[in-house]
């Protein structure tokens, strides 16, 4: 038995958010069904081979509906019946037209939660605006943050970050309304806006002495925005290291023969000086790194306990022995006959393991609108 066997989730979301949410719940066992139109989810077409696609709806079955017919709504209706939860990442009016609201399905299914995450939180200037994950990463201040960190332009995070925050946040929103429900039989509609969750993220890092009024100072954590901060070159290629405590910072320069440095230079001294004095400090480490190679490093550093990690590329992750020793990748059958290299459902579980990850489904119009199982309660 896994986690969350018996709890039914109707899917109505597209792209990445609102289904990484979904693939959480379902990699812990949920009954996922993803509902997409005549034309398939748009990520179907988006990649090398529709890998994320395959990555995000992954253990989820699938229906195709056209939500802007009313035989679609009616079919919709039907599942949400007997569904735990709907989720969709529609704005406020797109889902009150498509019927995807609470109080549109509430005389259906009094228990049914309905979960959304969309751009921007209603009530303010923006609520009306389409968002998506580069709109977001800038709004929320990240791009002009990385950008001050090295001294240029905005930039983005090169991943969906802002998609994959909010949607981790979806679901364990879901999960709190599924607790609030059990206890008190209360049923609701919980909204996850993009901007103001994003938005958290990053002032939680680099609000600094903002956070006060008055104002104790100006914004951002000066260790995340060093310049030096960043994967190290050795004699022979790249290395990640961080140096934290006063007793990494002892060992690491004892190792390199420096000890008289650390304890003489009032910039390095104590933890306060070395914070106060960022750059200089992971200056003095980049030089030292640079005399020996990177397995000499790993193996030294590794034996002195002191935080190192290779500096992986992505074909590096499919090489890496401790994923392998882990049994992080799985391989799953796709519909078509590949397949596909995916993470290991979250964690490890002692009494309810999560069941080897499903492939995703199939554009199948002719699949019928059914839940598999009989309805269950979690």
């Amino acid at each position: 038995m896994t986690a969350l066997a018996g709890l039914r989730v109707l899917d109505a979301s597209t792209v990445v958010m609102g289904p990484y949410a979904t693939r959480l719940l379902a990699d812990l066992g949920a009954e996922v069904l993803k509902v997409e139109p005549p034309e398939g989810d748009v990520l179907r077409r988006a990649g090398q081979g529709g890998a994320m696609f395959a990555h995000l709806n992954r253990g989820k079955r699938g229906v195709v509906l056209d939500l802007k017919s009313p035989e679609g709504q009616a079919a919709l209706r039907g599942l949400a019946a007997e569904a735990d939860v709907l989720v969709h990442n529609m704005r406020p009016d797109a889902a009150a037209r498509l019927g995807l609201r609470r109080q549109d399905l509430a005389e259906a299914n009094p228990r049914l939660i309905v979960a959304c995450a969309y751009g921007y939180g209603a009530g303010g200037p923006y609520a009306a605006r389409p968002a998506y994950d580069d709109l977001i990463q800038a709004a929320g201040g990240l791009a002009a943050t990385i950008g001050a960190a090295r001294g240029g332009d905005p930039a983005y995070v090169p991943l969906t970050l802002a998609d994959r925050v909010v949607g981790a946040h979806l679901a364990f929103a879901v999960m709190a309304a599924l607790a609030c429900r059990e206890r008190t039989g209360i049923a609701q509609e919980v909204e996850v806006p993009m901007f103001e969750t994003f938005a958290d993220l990053v002032a939680g890092d680099h609000l600094g002495g903002l956070s006060f009024d008055p104002p104790e100072g100006g914004p951002h954590y000066a260790r995340l925005m060093s310049p030096q901060r960043r994967p190290y070159r050795t004699a022979d290629g790249w290395i990640a290291v961080l140096l934290y405590t006063d007793a990494h910072w002892r060992r690491f320069f004892a190792l390199v023969g420096r000890e008289a440095e650390l304890a003489e230079d009032p910039r390095l001294a104590t933890h306060a000086a070395r914070q106060a004095h960022i750059d200089h400090a992971y200056g003095r480490v980049a030089e030292a790194l640079l005399e020996r190679g990177t397995a000499e490093w790993m193996a030294c550093l590794s034996d002195a306990d002191i935080p190192v990690a290779p500096v992986n590329d992505i074909p590096g992750l499919l090489e890496d022995p401790h994923l392998a020793a882990t049994g992080f990748w799985r391989r799953v059958e796709m519909p078509d006959g590949r397949v596909l290299r995916s993470p290991a459902p979250l964690g490890r579980w002692s009494g309810t393991p999560p069941a080897e990850p499903g492939p995703p489904p199939p554009l199948d119009p002719a699949a019928p609108a059914l839940w598999s199982q009989p309805a269950g309660r979690p």
